[in-house]
């Protein structure tokens, strides 16, 4: 399990500061494989009927159990995302993501991303119950993609993902049993962007935005939209 600690931030300010960082973070290393969503059927949205892409990932409280490889790779303490953080999704499209959160959490610094920002209705569900937000004090990690200004179609979401208590229900993986949680957004055209998360479970660099939350493959990575769905 994790403990995390940092200063804490004004909301509108902290997003924009961390969004900067999380792009330079972001595109410090070489990417990880590409997981591509897979398109499965058609769904209604308010933009009409559009093609309905899937992503599964899950969240770890360390590295042994996503792409790192058994012994976890050169961090196995390092939390992580799986089973890639390189994400590919069609553009025009709605997309729904699934994450599995195996982890626990504590207070997020900025309670902006306590709340469910760019999904449809703003919501996501939560093992099965439709919410906008969680406890500012029971955050894991969130799920954020940055747009910053550029001549491609703004891209900004952000879900929290709810911690696990230290006395979870353990699962047959051995790792707690996970909260599940789902949203869905809608894509426009094609473009690159980076997400992060942003509760501050990293070293002391950049007020615990550091180490994993600094490198793909672990707490940041990039979400390409694809001109084809």
């Amino acid at each position: 399990m994790r403990v995390s600690v940092g200063a804490a931030a004004t909301v509108l300010a902290g997003a924009v500061a961390v969004g900067v960082a999380g792009t330079a973070f972001a595109r410090s290393s070489s990417p990880p494989p590409l997981l591509t969503a897979k398109v499965d059927g058609a769904a209604q949205t308010p933009d009409g009927t559009l093609p309905h892409a899937f992503l599964q990932l899950d969240t770890w409280p360390d590295s042994l159990a996503g792409p790192h490889g058994e012994d976890g790779g050169p961090h196995p303490d390092w939390v992580s995302y799986g089973p890639s953080t390189n994400l590919a999704v069609p553009a025009h499209s709605l997309v729904t993501v699934t994450i599995n959160q195996y982890d626990s959490g504590d207070e997020i610094t900025n309670p902006f991303f306590a709340a469910v920002h760019g999904t449809i209705d703003g919501t996501m569900t939560v093992d099965g119950k439709t919410v906008r937000g969680w406890d500012p004090e029971h955050i894991g990690h969130t799920f954020t993609v940055h747009s910053l200004a550029t001549t491609k179609d703004p891209l900004f979401l952000s879900v929290p993902l709810p911690a696990l208590p230290d006395d979870a229900e353990p699962a047959e993986n051995g790792y707690p049993k996970p909260h599940v949680v789902t949203f869905s957004f809608e894509t426009k055209g094609p473009g690159e962007y980076v997400w992060q998360c942003e509760f501050p479970c990293g070293d002391g660099t950049y007020a615990k935005f550091g180490g994993p939350m600094s490198q793909q493959g672990y707490m940041s990575g990039t979400l390409t939209v694809t001109g084809q769905a």
